[in-house]
């Protein structure tokens, strides 16, 4: 059992922490029981798994499979764990990995895909990943200006789904774009000023939808590609909505579209 914080694994590992490190040692860390189940579903390969006996004993069959999946295992005292995890109160075990990123060629048809660019807060991601999984979206593009995508609050934000999720890291979004639209993708950007809701699109067609930064939006660049630009109508007394919440609400009227055939349903609502 690892005790010394001057071990060499151990201070690998804190390094993790930021993000310049993750890019220099190609790992980085899953902090939680919910998120090695989620690696171990996904055949995710691990390089090493770190957890205290306590965790050990109340966890064996998830332990078994780490032995198994993992090229590295490690009993650590509470104390380690909690030094080599970012949370506060880390639940027993911590598992670093190697990006694989399992993104879709471009070019590979969708039913409906989604490009971020300049997102900042890993948190709004991470819940973006997480619905984009349950609105069955194809796949995910982010601009390489964003935040980390292997940053660990993105990674505990999505609730495993990070896994799930084809999903990649681009300096030419405008060419992922394009390549789409050759092959007739819709292409949807959000803008605040725009004239028409976003139920008044049709995502009943292959579409493409653009989101950006969370205070200064899409660039100039994205919006011009788009053949429609939506809005999402907001009470006089709001700004704005949350990019997280902006996209839960187009993927679920993509998902109800695409499901139910429909598009005039929310029509009535249009005056709002």
């Amino acid at each position: 059992m690892l005790i010394s914080l001057n071990n060499t694994l151990i201070k690998q590992i804190r390094k993790l922490h930021r993000g310049k490190e993750r890019r220099k040692q190609n790992l980085f860390l899953l902090e939680g029981t919910h998120l090695l189940e989620s690696a171990l579903r996904a055949d995710y390969p691990l390089v090493t798994v770190c957890c205290t006996p306590q965790w050990q004993q109340s966890n064996v069959q998830l332990w078994e499979e780490s032995l198994q999946q993992a090229q590295r295992t490690e009993l650590v005292t509470p104390e380690l764990l909690k030094a080599i995890a970012t949370t506060v109160n880390p639940d027993g075990v911590v598992a670093t990995a190697i990006p694989q990123r399992r993104g879709l060629s471009l070019g590979e048809k969708i039913r409906l895909g989604l490009v971020l660019e300049r997102l900042q807060d890993p948190g709004n991601l991470g819940t973006i990943i997480r619905t984009a999984v349950a609105a069955n979206v194809d796949g995910l593009w982010l601009s390489d200006d964003s935040v980390d995508l292997e940053n660990p609050k993105v990674l505990r934000a999505s609730a495993g789904e990070w896994f799930r999720l084809p999903m990649s890291v681009s300096s030419d979004l405008k060419a992922v774009i394009q390549s789409y639209q050759a092959q007739g993708v819709q292409v949807v950007a959000t803008l605040p000023q725009a004239s028409k809701t976003y139920w008044e699109i049709d995502f009943r067609i292959p579409t493409l939808i653009l989101l950006g930064n969370e205070g200064a939006g899409l660039s100039t660049d994205l919006v011009a590609l788009a053949q429609e630009q939506v809005t999402i109508p907001l009470s006089s007394k709001v700004e704005s909505l949350n990019v997280a919440i902006a996209a839960a609400l187009l993927l679920y009227e993509a998902k109800r579209q695409k499901e139910t055939g429909n598009t005039e349903i929310l029509h009535q609502y249009k005056d709002i």
